[in-house]
């Protein structure tokens, strides 16, 4: 595909294909096309995994530190505090364990889709090997447990503890954490490690409560149902009809263990992914063993520096998301300058004009930016990436008109790449049935059935692949309300946007740390972006605790300034998520109503090195301190 003739290429064409594919699943409801899984819904969140419930009595003192979370954020928060001599904190977990979505997510085929080299934080720290390039949930979560162990973290945790309200008293410069266990922690700061996709959701399907078969949701995977483990083999649906609604990458990893299994699998289908190899391999512990002291993040950066638009000398991890960046500017590569080769920050799927100042101006003259028209350039680049993603499907699928059905008519970056070996080759068993919905989704579920098209699919379970939410209230996803400064609380500081000062600091909430990706640096490698925040965090601590002060907030002109940068920024890649598939990287399909909860549009690098800058300069700018 790569010497594909660029000429022979109908933008106007494919620009109507996509757009067509795209409007017939925009929803009107956005977001509220899902159910809150609360109510009848709520045993959807119950804790499947714990072996006993913890007894224990309410926890009431003071504390320096209260992390939010126990998944990679919450630990590397506590780790980068550690680092800072700061041991102070207490980590609250609503799950029996830490993992965060790893402790969750234990459905069969669950895995990894960025390099474990780089995913896993602490590498060098831990001297862990992992056994894959890309490894699966069962040693993820495995590796949670190693980090807790080797930094002492259990004795520091509050598991099965699910925060209920946390509240700024003014009078003496604390936070007042309560749990649903009673607890009330006064904590001089608070760190909202709860991880940007930790709320299941479910389609608010008609009838979706009238159906008494069984039901659970992807991320609270039922093994006393199905039988099996992680591994697959899962012996219990031997004699029944199951119905897996969502294909997205939770359903591209379990629905090959469910085709193997069920006697029959229907697989409800709005929306296409893009389903690329995954040539996985095992790790050379030898070779991994005897890298340099400090490779583990020039490793990291690699990746992402290739992913943000700025040229590398090597591309060091080589896989799947590389091999896409590097083939959608192999048309630009000769145009260059010989001085090196160009790449463009498309995660975001469009050439800025901020992205030229950070990474393309040293190459490319003004002159040649006016007639080389590289957003079209790019555009062709997608299409023939895509089409190569299409033509392999054509090449699994031995039914044509699932083939066909299966094909993702969307830019790449439009939703997250996914990467799979067996996924399309299920379609190809007697007993799976893709139910393609032509984007409208299911019509009603009824007692016993999966209703489309007036067709009703009896099933014994239906298996929610619906993810997580995204883009609705925080305090929803959270779980609890955040109160800042004379009571106001986050819903309502955030109700038209989010408002941040480096995504991390609230004007009216002192003291209080926010991690994710919104007005931050979005990381398709997103431990990465928790270790910067983490650092970024534990080093503020360390710095006002050094100073003797005890209270800090965004100051209003840093954080406004803040808003309206990512704001103009946002614009320059707003036209390309507009124009996508709706999914939860365009808010559905109705990004211009936030613009402000956008990342940082010139990539997560720039953001790094722009904390890096900041902390380097220890003067705390941007933050009203007392």
């Amino acid at each position: 595909m790569q010497n594909a003739d660029p000429k022979s290429v109908d933008l106007k064409q494919v620009r109507a294909k996509y757009s067509a594919e795209r409007d017939k699943r925009v929803r009107a409801d956005g977001n509220e096309q899902y159910k809150e899984v609360v109510g009848d819904f709520a045993y959807f969140v119950d804790d499947p995994y714990i072996d006993a419930v913890v007894q224990r009595g309410p926890e009431k003192r003071d504390v320096d530190v209260v992390i939010i979370g126990g998944g990679f954020g919450g630990m590397l928060a506590a780790v980068r505090l550690l680092e800072q001599g700061i041991d102070d904190f207490v980590i609250i977990e609503k799950g029996g364990d830490f993992g965060g979505t790893w402790y969750w997510n234990r459905y069969p085929g669950a895995s990894c889709d960025i390099e474990s080299y780089i995913y896993f934080p602490l590498l060098e720290e831990t001297g862990f090997v992992p056994q894959q390039k890309y490894t699966n949930a069962a040693e993820t979560l495995s590796y949670c447990r190693t980090i807790a162990e080797k930094y002492g973290l259990a004795d520091k945790a509050l598991f099965q503890t699910e925060v209920s309200a946390t509240q700024w008293q003014e009078a003496n410069h604390r936070w007042l954490v309560e749990t649903a266990m009673g607890d009330a922690l006064a904590a001089r700061f608070v760190v909202h490690a709860n991880g940007p996709l930790n709320r299941p959701k479910l389609p608010a399907i008609d009838g979706i409560g009238d159906f008494k078969g069984h039901t659970f949701h992807t991320s609270r995977w039922d093994y006393d149902y199905t039988g099996g483990s992680s591994d697959g083999n899962l012996n219990g649906l031997a004699d029944k009809k199951i119905a897996v609604i969502g294909t997205g990458a939770t359903a591209i990893q379990c629905v090959p263990h469910l085709g193997a299994s069920a006697e029959q699998l229907y697989v409800f289908q709005r929306t296409p992914s893009s389903v690329e190899v995954r040539n996985n391999g095992n790790t050379d512990a030898d070779w991994l063993q005897s890298q340099n002291a400090g490779w583990h993040d020039e490793r990291r950066r690699n990746f992402e520096t290739l992913l943000a638009g700025k040229p590398v000398k090597q591309d060091l991890v080589a896989d799947g998301w590389t091999d896409a960046f590097k083939l959608l500017v192999g048309g630009l590569r000769d145009k260059a300058p010989s001085k090196g080769r160009v790449a463009l920050w498309v995660l975001g799927g469009l050439f800025t004009p901020a992205m030229y100042k950070s990474g393309l101006k040293e190459y490319l003259t003004d002159k040649a930016m006016r007639f080389m028209n590289l957003q079209e350039e790019m555009e062709i680049s997608d299409f023939f990436k895509m089409e190569g993603i299409r033509n392999r499907v054509d090449n699994v699928v031995e039914d044509m008109a699932t083939a066909e059905a299966l094909k993702p008519y969307y830019r790449l970056f439009c939703k997250r790449p996914c990467f799979h070996d067996d996924y399309l080759a299920t379609f190809n068993r007697p007993n799976v049935t893709l139910v393609d919905t032509d984007g409208r989704g299911v019509s009603r579920i009824t007692e016993n059935a999966v209703m489309f098209d007036g067709v009703a699919y009896e099933v014994d379970c239906i298996i929610f692949a619906t993810g997580f939410e995204v883009g609705t209230d925080y305090a929803r996803r959270a779980g609890y309300q955040v109160n800042g400064v004379d009571g106001l609380a986050i819903s309502d500081k955030w109700a038209n946007g989010m408002a941040s000062f480096h995504g991390m600091h609230v004007r009216g909430f002192p003291n209080a740390f926010f991690f994710g990706p919104n007005q931050s640096g979005f990381s398709a490698n997103f431990t990465y972006a928790l270790d910067e925040q983490s650092r970024h965090v534990a080093y503020i601590v360390s710095a006002l605790k050094a100073r003797g002060k005890n209270r800090s907030e965004a100051a209003a002109n840093a954080e406004a300034r803040w808003v309206a940068e990512i704001i103009d920024k946002a614009r320059e890649t707003e036209a390309f998520q507009a124009a996508c598939t709706p999914g939860y990287y365009n808010n559905e399909g109705h990004l211009t109503r936030r613009r402000q909860d956008q990342p940082y549009s010139e990539g997560p690098v720039a953001f790094f090195d722009l904390l890096d800058k900041w902390r380097s300069r220890d003067r705390l700018e941007g933050l009203d301190i007392s």
